[in-house]
This record gives structure tokens, sequence and C-alpha cells, in this order.
């Protein structure tokens, strides 16, 4: 049978008979799948001492990128997903890129500066951002003022922190008003994230 192959194949035609993958190779496989679900699990427990469960519980809630809800349909196909770090107004890709963050979901989400994004592209175009690794926040007092470019300010000792615009509208802030704001714990920043704003009297 073996010789019948052989001078079959040396004859120049084309064997389609169907290609058997050997036991010992299957088993190697089922093994190797074995190594990577054993390393999953730990890898899961690891991380679950490492987050909180209040963080956790924030971090699966999928939050887009615009205010528009995407199907999930467009989460599949050609999707491509990019992780980076917001640096208070964008997210820097891993290729130093810069990927425009929208206003009103730093807002709402009271993203820090240093914060970890993932940016999933979907095969529509459509940008879905998802908070996956927030960074140790601080809460500060802050005055809250407004530059001659029109731009806001949070002021206290003697530090100052860039504001979204859409952050300090949402809560109708003004010059002169008390903001509680959200920086890095550890480090400086130029940005600061707006928790809430109290209204001078």
């Amino acid at each position: 049978m073996l010789e019948d192959e052989e001078e079959e194949l040396s004859d120049g035609k084309k064997n389609d008979e169907i290609i058997t993958v050997p036991k010992s190779k299957m088993i190697l496989v089922k093994k190797l799948l074995a190594n990577i679900k054993e390393n999953n699990d730990r890898l899961m427990q690891v991380l679950s001492g490492l987050v909180a469960d209040d963080d956790e519980l924030s971090i699966n809630i999928s939050q887009l990128g615009d205010d528009n809800f995407s199907d999930d349909e467009d989460l599949v196909g050609d999707a491509k997903v990019i992780e980076g770090v917001f640096d208070g107004e964008n997210m820097i890709g891993p290729d130093g890129k810069q990927y425009s963050v929208p206003a009103n979901y730093a807002s709402k989400s009271k993203l820090v500066e240093g914060d970890i994004l993932k940016l999933t592209i979907t095969n529509k175009g459509t940008f879905v951002y998802k908070q996956i690794g927030p960074i140790e926040r601080s809460r500060v007092v802050a005055q809250l003022e407004k530059t001659v470019d029109n731009e806001f300010i949070a002021v206290a000792d003697e530090k100052k922190w860039r504001l979204l615009t859409a952050s300090v509208t949402y809560f109708r802030g003004e010059s002169g008003d008390e903001a509680v704001i959200l920086v890095p714990k550890n480090g400086e920043s130029k940005w600061a994230a707006v928790e809430n704003i109290v209204k001078k009297a």
C-alpha cells in the first residue's frame, strides 16, 4: 500500500487522501491546552487578590466612547483592539499615536491621567473605549478658575490642573466655585478629573 502511494506521488499526481494527525500529537495538543487553562486560572487568582471588588464591578461595566450604543455584532470580525494610557485628554497607544477620547466619556467615567484604556475599533469604524486599569487616586479640594483662553483649571496649594470643559459644564461650574477633583495618588499630573463642584454662595 505504501509503495503504491509513493508511486502515485512520484508520478506527479495529487494525493487527495485525508491527512491524519498521529495520536501522540493529539495528546501533546491536549496537554498544552490543559496547561494554558491552568495558567489562566492561576492568573485569575493572582489578579483577584490585586483588584478590589468595587473596582472589579466598575471595570466590568462596558462603557462606550460615544453616546450611541453599538450592537454586539460590531465587535466581531475585523475588530482591532489597542491598549493605551490616558494622558488627561487623549489615549496614547503603544506606538506613541494619540487616539481621541470623547470628552463626554472621559468626564462621565472620571478618567484620571495615567488610567489604562482599551480601545476597540469595530469593523464598522466605531470607537469603543473601556477603562481597564484605573490608577490610585487622591481627592483634592480646589478653586475653579478660568484662563484667558476660556479653559478651566483647578488651583490648590499653588498647584494647577487642567480640566476638561465638558466636566465643568456638566456640573454647571463657574470661576470661583469649589471643585472636588481626582488626581493620581503618586506623581505629578497636568490634568485632573472633576468629581463634583460646589457652587459659590
